[in-house]
């Protein structure tokens, strides 16, 4: 049997050489040790899981589930889906099924399909043009909006001049009016302008988002470092420069979430529409919806509540399409700042 040496340092500093016992030793003595924490580590893992047990709450080293926030999850997740179930199954009804059927339940015939061609043909193929009108006031007043508050928010965040904590006052002031409260005084000054019943009344409202301004305000103060931004200029980047291929890539999940919120309140708008526009060509789909809805109420009007389920489940498939969509920009972004560096 081969003899295996070492060597260690005495106390006078001397190097001298471990006998394979002490080396023996020494393993055993690694091996007790390691032992030992493995059973610690196994020792705080169970009492971990005991108390997350107790208090129904878990964390990812340790996941357990709890039956009371399953069913509090269960009971939001239908409260949000049951709106687009319904409208999933009343829109393949006709007119006939839809008055005599269950509202949770199909009809006789399944007729989504010939709902949807109706729902562009009927009016001489209204609805398209309603829908076009959406998509124009949606990307250049939501896009207006959203590129508006980048800059502004951006500028407000990282540069600094006289009467910057004003423009905080002022923004903070505009996001508690609410903005059904300047409908009327808007219509009042379009139709000083000649503006009313264009697409101008629509698109330039939608201009302003200051909550989607203030937003931007403060991620872009914590999603840019001023350190970056320095060593961009000391490197001869100019400010437009430093701002389109520095600062935006660090505020895609801000821009994402303000443009989102933009789209939605734009796509939404019922009561802005309801008081500039007076022509159905202009009208969007809120407004040309509601006016079928209404058209049984009038003299000689015909019930189309079939269509205007249908024309409906049309109208949200382009939002649920965005938020599908952009969603990933979002997940990119929920643990921005949340480590500290």
């Amino acid at each position: 049997m081969s003899t295996a040496t070492a060597t260690a340092t005495g106390d006078a500093g001397t190097i001298r050489t471990l006998t394979p016992a002490e080396l023996k030793a020494q393993e055993k003595a690694a091996k007790a040790a390691e032992k030992a924490r493995q059973k610690r580590i196994a020792r705080d893992e169970a009492a971990e899981r005991r108390r997350a047990a107790k208090t129904g709450f878990s964390n990812p080293a340790n996941p357990t589930r709890s039956i009371g926030l399953t069913i509090v999850c269960a009971i939001f997740a239908v409260y949000c889906l049951f709106p687009f179930v319904y409208l999933m199954i009343n829109a393949t009804k006709t007119q006939s099924d839809f008055t005599s059927t269950f509202g949770l339940g199909f009809g006789h015939t399944f007729a989504l399909w010939d709902n949807i061609v109706t729902v562009f043909t009927y009016q001489d193929g209204i609805f398209g043009r309603w829908f076009v009108n959406t998509i124009l006031y949606v990307v250049v007043g939501a896009g207006g909006a959203t590129l508006l508050a980048i800059m502004g928010g951006y500028a407000l965040a990282k540069f600094r001049f006289p009467g910057r904590r004003l423009c905080f006052a002022i923004i903070i002031g505009a996001i508690s009016v609410p903005g059904i409260a300047l409908a009327v005084p808007q219509f009042l000054l379009f139709a000083k302008l000649g503006l009313t019943n264009t697409p101008w009344s629509m698109i330039i409202p939608s201009l302003v988002s200051t909550f989607g301004l203030y937003l931007m305000w403060i991620f872009s103060d914590q999603a840019v470092p001023d350190e970056l931004l320095e060593a961009a200029r000391v490197d001869g980047a100019g400010e437009f420069r430093t701002f389109f291929q520095i600062s935006l890539p660090l505020l895609a999940p801000g821009i994402v979430t303000t443009a989102l919120f933009a789209i939605v309140a734009t796509w939404n708008n019922y009561f802005l529409p309801l008081i500039m526009l007076k022509d159905s060509q202009w009208y969007p789909l809120t407004i040309g919806l509601n006016q079928w809805k209404d058209q049984a109420s009038t003299a000689g009007g015909q019930a189309i509540q079939n269509l205007v389920i249908t024309g409906s489940l049309i109208t949200i498939i382009p939002l649920v399409i965005s938020f599908l969509c952009l969603q990933k920009y979002w997940q990119s972004g929920l643990a921005a700042g949340a480590v500290k560096e």
